[in-house]
């Protein structure tokens, strides 16, 4: 066991570069072995599999294990799949993207919400979950027709005026799922298995929100669970009173509700890319920005899908969080390289596809470890304060207040760092970050480097530059 721990704390960068899949296996055997990974990972290139595993159990209290054809919740990874839907019905003459909301639901009270407003998270309106948790009977299963008939009735305010900003809406693509039924004639189930998961052959994909209501099973399904600190172990929500949403929420879907295999996904992903459901010119306008999601890093939204660009080119992802599960499939356009992470016990899937991504780049990756604080002179804990640039858009102060330092930064709470040696510091906050500092003979620094979910980038002190 000690001689495994002392490879896993190696720099991925020290070993042979030729072999990706040995890299990635060193990397995700890290992430279980110190964060608990537990879930399935898909990585290709060009469609071409590098590395698929699956780590952990399917279920906790049997202790069953997960394998590559076992099923998870995507959560909002689905919304992808809804727009898909609603794109394809638009290619057909069915519907417009100009098409208001009111056409399908006039006793809805929200007026010119477009159909391009509900795709790109532009349409104002309220969250139906934070709705439901206060007026909603929670001893009733809703399904979508439910919800509707619910906003309908309570008459719960838009939250803006259509188109006024973007503001995730799951309530939007639950809204598109009810517009599909009514458009199609199917049921979302239906239309989902008819016009996607057949012909795409994702014989493991399926629509499930009749987990409580019916009591129906999936073959290898894998359960979601999350950490009790009560109890210091993975539990089923459903028993939790802060989770009861899962149970009487089960029945929407839509915004998420869509169960699939990382296999199945990734013929879903070369259905994208080689635009096999749709024309082309629709499938550019679904990956194309349509409205600006994150202004400080320039991340767009398109039709289900996140579009953008960082220090490895652009890219097209989606993550999903629900109860128990964590998922993201993302692709580097680049590259075309595709990573696919279902987590089913809230594991930090996005994190790690960045990992992935820094590994495929060749770039500085520091698996994940347990970190242990030690004890420090004051007068060298000194040398590391100041003011230091992290990216074009964030700034951080190191800070010293009674003996310890601290990371302040506008608009969050004050972080304690820990010395887990001279030149290392350590987030006090459980979220794997660290400082790392080199010094002259003189103890000045010299070079300084953030640490954020695994991946090692340089920063600078102000007066360095």
């Amino acid at each position: 066991m000690i001689k495994i721990f002392l490879f896993l704390f190696l720099p991925l960068t020290l070993l042979s570069q030729k072999d990706t899949s040995k890299l990635f296996d060193t990397y995700m055997r890290a992430q279980v072995e110190v964060n608990h990974f537990n879930g399935n990972i898909l990585v290709a290139k060009s469609g071409n599999i590098l590395y698929q595993k699956a780590f952990g159990y399917s279920n906790y209290n049997t202790k069953a294990l997960l394998d590559n054809n076992s099923v998870f919740e995507l959560a909002s990874v689905s919304k992808q799949f809804t727009a898909m839907g609603i794109l394809m019905l638009i290619e057909k003459g069915k519907l417009s993207f100009t098409d208001t909301l009111r056409k399908f639901f006039p006793e809805l009270p929200y007026s010119n919400v477009t159909i391009q407003n509900l795709l790109t998270h532009t349409s104002g309106l309220p969250d139906y979950m934070d709705a439901m948790d206060k007026k909603w009977d929670h001893k009733n299963i809703a399904f979508n027709n439910d919800m509707i008939q619910f906003l309908a009735k309570e008459k719960v305010p838009e939250n803006f005026k259509p188109g006024a900003k973007w503001e995730y809406s799951n309530t939007a693509y639950a809204v598109l799922a009810s517009i599909i039924e009514k458009v199609s004639g199917l049921s979302y189930n239906d239309y989902m298995y008819k016009n996607i998961f057949k012909p795409l052959e994702m014989s493991h994909s399926r629509v499930y929100n009749t987990r409580r209501s019916k009591k129906d099973t999936v073959a290898d399904y894998a359960f979601g669970f999350v950490y009790s600190d009560t109890l210091k172990s993975f539990i089923i929500p459903d028993s939790l009173l802060s989770y009861e949403y899962v149970i009487y929420l089960d029945g929407i879907k839509g915004d998420g509700g869509i169960n699939s295999t990382t296999g199945d996904l990734l013929k879903w992903d070369r259905a994208l890319k080689n635009h096999g459901l749709l024309s082309e010119t629709t499938q550019k306008k679904m990956f194309s920005p349509q409205s600006l999601k994150d202004t400080i890093n320039n991340i767009s939204y398109g039709y289900g899908v996140a579009v953008g660009r960082n220090q490895f080119g652009d890219f097209i992802t989606h993550t999903g969080q629900w109860a128990g599960y964590h998922t993201i499939i993302t692709r580097n356009l680049s590259n075309d390289a595709t990573i696919i992470i279902l987590s089913n016990n809230e594991s930090n899937s996005d994190g790690i596809a960045l990992g992935i991504t820094t590994i495929l780049f060749g770039a500085d990756v520091v698996p994940p470890y347990v970190h242990k604080e030690v004890t420090i002179d004051t007068s060298i804990l000194n040398r590391y304060t100041g003011e230091y640039k992290v990216s074009t858009n964030q700034i951080i102060d190191i800070s010293t207040k009674d003996g310890k330092l601290y990371r302040s930064r506008e608009g969050t709470p004050d972080i304690e760092l820990k010395p887990e040696s001279n030149t290392k510091l350590f987030y006090g906050d459980g979220s794997d970050r660290q400082l790392e500092f080199e010094t002259d003979k003189f103890g000045n620094v010299t070079k300084a480097s953030f640490i954020n979910v695994w991946l090692k980038t340089e920063i600078y002190r102000f007066q360095d530059r």
